[in-house]
């Protein structure tokens, strides 16, 4: 079976999960942190290379200041107990997006669980914490911007790899596939840049129920997927 190298996740559905057994959202938001823990192992034992997750965009901001007081705690407290199990698989993990905006406390704990990981050589696990992706494009204009002002780099030489090399994710393969759980069906500014040519597949399913069943379900359409890149089907199937 054809599997995707890079899986990249929007992980959807966490407060309709706990609105429709009568919880508070805070109890979805964990349940969502099994689900997660549970697609990690999955994606590892797979041989996958990479796996993205949207974990709290730029625009979450916006929700009530409990939600995100209580989604800070819940992402130290998955860090906590989450590390050793990642040590033990081989699994690196990583960060885009601007986590110290959350306090230096726990940033230093995003900073140790990273330093513990950073030599492992299996999946290759990334959290999207604070994160946009049109503010991810900015960041690499600005950095170019400043190349081409110190005389490192002319205009004319600008190029989608050049451009590729300042966005977040620059070190791994291309995201393949874009999941997204809980039945909406947008990008919700999440890696635009990266998803150029990234299968999408759509599960109406609430992200704590999705499992490892769901998750090979989605690798088995992306299997099915003929992908032409901007060519022929002829083209490529030659």
């Amino acid at each position: 079976m054809k599997k995707p190298r890079h899986v990249a996740i929007v992980m959807d559905g966490n407060g309709r999960w706990a609105q429709q057994r009568g919880l508070p959202r805070a109890a979805g938001h964990r349940a969502g942190l099994k689900s997660l823990r549970e697609i990690v192992r999955v994606a590892s034992d797979m041989g996958i290379d990479a796996l993205t997750v949207f974990a709290f965009s730029t625009e979450n901001w916006g929700r009530p200041r409990f939600e995100i007081k209580h989604l800070t705690r819940l992402l130290v407290e998955g860090l906590k107990t989450f590390v050793d199990e990642l040590h033990e698989k081989n699994v690196r993990m990583s960060i885009i997006g601007k986590h110290e905006a959350f306090g230096k406390s726990i940033a230093k704990k995003v900073d140790e669980v990273l330093d513990r990981t950073q030599f492992n050589t299996g999946l290759h696990y990334t959290v999207a914490i604070n994160y946009s992706g049109r503010t991810d494009i900015v960041y690499a204009v600005q950095a170019i911007s400043n190349l081409v002002q110190q005389g490192e780099l002319s205009v004319d030489e600008i190029d989608e790899r050049i451009v590729s090399q300042f966005v977040g994710l620059h070190n791994l393969p291309p995201v393949d596939l874009l999941i997204r759980t809980g039945g909406e069906k947008r990008i919700s500014n999440f890696l635009l840049w990266q998803i150029a040519y990234s299968e999408l597949y759509f599960s109406d399913l609430l992200w704590p129920d999705f499992g490892e069943s769901a998750f090979n379900i989605a690798i088995k359409a992306f299997d099915s997927r003929e992908r032409r890149f901007g060519k022929t089907s002829e083209q490529v199937q030659c």
